[in-house]
């Protein structure tokens, strides 16, 4: 998704793509320093810029992944999320970064990474846009957040972008956070989420039961499309192993009743 020459037209919400699209990162432009992995704004060679988020980073691929699903899943339930790319990443491009704590994560990185479309002239999200926020749209991202086990969408790190007047979702590496230290994560599908209560929506946020019925039954028909987008690279060994983990996972998540919304609902009220 490429800004066009008009700087206040805004870029329609995407549909889940039926394979992520390949670009190849042509510039480094600059670390992105608030962000504990390292990620960089690239210029790739469809011209469009890219928020990369490197595989050779803390979490490795397993963020990627948790990116990859999480940000799909969320834009097929109709949030909205910058289009994500797979992003390759040349060795002639980490040879010529001169910063030697960079240079180190791009040639643990060569191959393929994650390309995140940059939003020009997005704003940091604020107490006064969650006033702004429309109680449904809250709710349905506290919903999606406690679907998927999101930790990082608290009030001190919201990862949450305003462009053109509009709440982007970003930065979903946390999801899944449980897959980090546990064989099967699945076997976590029906564990409780506490960290909801940390949600920096849930004061804004309408009904989660609501939001349930309204989202529910959509997320469970795109979990097997969402899950066929994540690069075969950033699986291991166990590819066909690790995407049915996250099938069941998210299968058992979604099945009736759900604990995580009643959780959710008790945390707001």
């Amino acid at each position: 998704m490429r800004a066009d020459n008009d700087e206040q037209a805004v870029a329609p919400a995407l549909e889940v793509p039926a394979v992520l699209r390949c670009v190849t990162a042509t510039r480094y432009v600059a670390p992105l320093r608030e962000g504990g992995s390292l990620p960089a704004l690239v210029e790739a060679d469809d011209d469009g810029m890219y928020v990369m988020k490197f595989r050779g980073a803390g979490q490795g691929q397993a963020a990627l992944v948790a990116e990859v699903v999480a940000g799909e899943l969320g834009r097929a339930l109709g949030l909205l999320v910058p289009e994500l790319v797979v992003a390759e990443l040349e060795p002639e491009l980490a040879r010529a970064e001169p910063d030697a704590e960079i240079q180190q994560l791009a040639r643990a990185s060569i191959g393929e990474n994650l390309g995140v479309d940059f939003l020009p002239g997005a704003l940091p999200f604020t107490p006064a846009a969650s006033r702004a926020l429309d109680p449904v749209i809250a709710a349905d991202v506290v919903w999606f957040d406690a679907l998927v086990m999101n930790v990082d969408r608290t009030p001190r790190n919201p990862n949450l972008l305003v462009w053109h007047g509009r709440i982007w979702l970003i930065d979903h590496g946390a999801s899944f956070y449980r897959q980090h230290a546990e064989p099967l994560l699945a076997e976590s599908a029906r564990a409780p989420f506490p960290h909801i209560n940390n949600h920096v929506l849930l004061a804004r946020a309408g009904s989660i039961e609501e939001a349930d019925e309204r989202l529910a039954a959509a997320a469970g028909r795109s979990v097997d499309r969402v899950l066929s987008l994540i690069p075969d690279a950033w699986l291991g060994e166990r590819v066909g192993q690790r995407r049915a983990d996250f099938a069941a996972f998210l299968r058992e998540r979604l099945e009736p009743p759900r604990p995580f919304v009643e959780e959710a609902e008790l945390a707001r009220t």
